[in-house]
C-alpha cells in the first residue's frame, strides 16, 4: 500500500473520530436542558361595540323605493338620538337597488320566463361606540320600530377591546413566570439550577368568550361575539441547567 493511500485513510478516522466526538458533544448537551411550556391566561370586559342593522324597501320603482328607505332613515336616526348616540357615530352606507322577477311557468310546469315585479332596496348602517351598554340596549330595543312601519334587520353587535397589545404583553410576562416556575420545580425535584435560557417560542395568542366551551385555533381565536372574554397564551421556554 503506498504512502499517499495510508494517509487518506489516516485522515478518514481523524475526521470520523472528529464527528463522533461532536455528535456525543451535541447528545450531552441537549440533554441537559429542561424544556416547559407556560401558561397566561386572563379575563377581561370589551369596550368597543360595533353593532350593524339594514333597512330594506320594495316598490315598484327605485324612487319609490328610495322614498321609503329614507322614511326609516329619518326615524332610525331620531331613534338613536333620542337614545343619546352621537349622529357622528352612526354610518349609512350605499342604498342597494335590486330588480325583482318572478318565474313564470305553464300549466304542465314548464319554465316560461320570467316577469319584473319592482325593486328591492337595502341600506346597511353601522354604529360604533366605546358606550357598550348603551348601544346593546339600542340593539336589543330597535325592533319596536317595526310598529312604526320601519322594515330592519338588525343583527347582533360585535365587542372587541382596544387594548389588546397591553393585554399580550402582560400575558406573555405572565407566560413566561409560569414557565420558570415549572423549570424550577422539575430542576429542584433533579437536584439541580437552572442556567439561563436556551430558546424561547411564543404560542398562539387565543381570544375567545369567557365562560364558554369555545375551542381554540391553530391560527388564532379571535371572538368578537362576547361581551366578555378570556384571552390565552403559552410560552415554550428551554433552560439550560448547570
Amino acid at each position: 500500500m503506498s504512502n499517499a493511500k495510508y494517509w487518506i485513510i489516516g485522515l478518514a478516522v481523524v475526521v470520523a473520530a472528529g464527528l463522533l466526538g461532536r455528535a456525543y458533544t451535541y447528545k450531552f448537551r441537549t440533554q441537559q436542558t429542561i424544556v416547559v411550556t407556560g401558561l397566561g391566561e386572563t379575563e377581561f370586559s370589551s369596550d368597543k361595540i360595533v353593532w350593524s342593522g339594514t333597512l330594506t324597501a320594495e316598490a315598484p320603482t327605485a324612487a319609490e323605493g328610495y322614498a321609503q328607505i329614507e322614511k326609516s332613515k329619518a326615524k332610525v336616526l331620531h331613534y338613536i338620538t333620542s337614545k343619546g348616540v352621537d349622529t357622528k357615530s352612526v354610518v349609512f352606507e350605499f342604498v342597494n337597488a335590486n330588480k325583482q322577477y318572478q318565474p313564470l311557468y305553464n300549466a304542465n310546469g314548464n319554465w316560461m320566463g320570467q316577469r319584473f315585479t319592482g325593486y328591492e332596496l337595502r341600506q346597511r348602517f353601522v354604529i360604533e361606540s366605546e358606550d357598550v351598554e348603551l348601544i346593546e340596549e339600542i340593539s336589543r330595543e330597535i325592533s319596536s320600530l317595526i310598529a312604526q312601519g320601519v322594515a330592519i334587520e338588525a343583527y347582533a353587535p360585535d365587542y372587541y377591546y382596544t387594548k389588546l397589545d397591553d393585554v399580550k404583553m402582560g400575558l406573555i410576562e405572565k407566560a413566561s413566570a409560569d414557565a420558570r416556575q415549572r423549570a424550577e420545580k422539575i430542576a429542584s425535584n433533579a437536584g439541580t439550577k437552572l442556567g439561563r435560557v436556551q430558546s424561547a417560542r411564543m404560542g398562539v395568542f387565543q381570544i375567545t368568550g369567557a365562560n364558554t366551551n369555545e375551542s381554540f385555533s391553530a391560527g388564532g381565536s379571535f371572538n368578537t361575539s362576547s361581551r366578555q372574554k378570556k384571552a390565552r397564551i403559552t410560552m415554550r421556554i428551554e433552560y439550560r441547567v448547570k
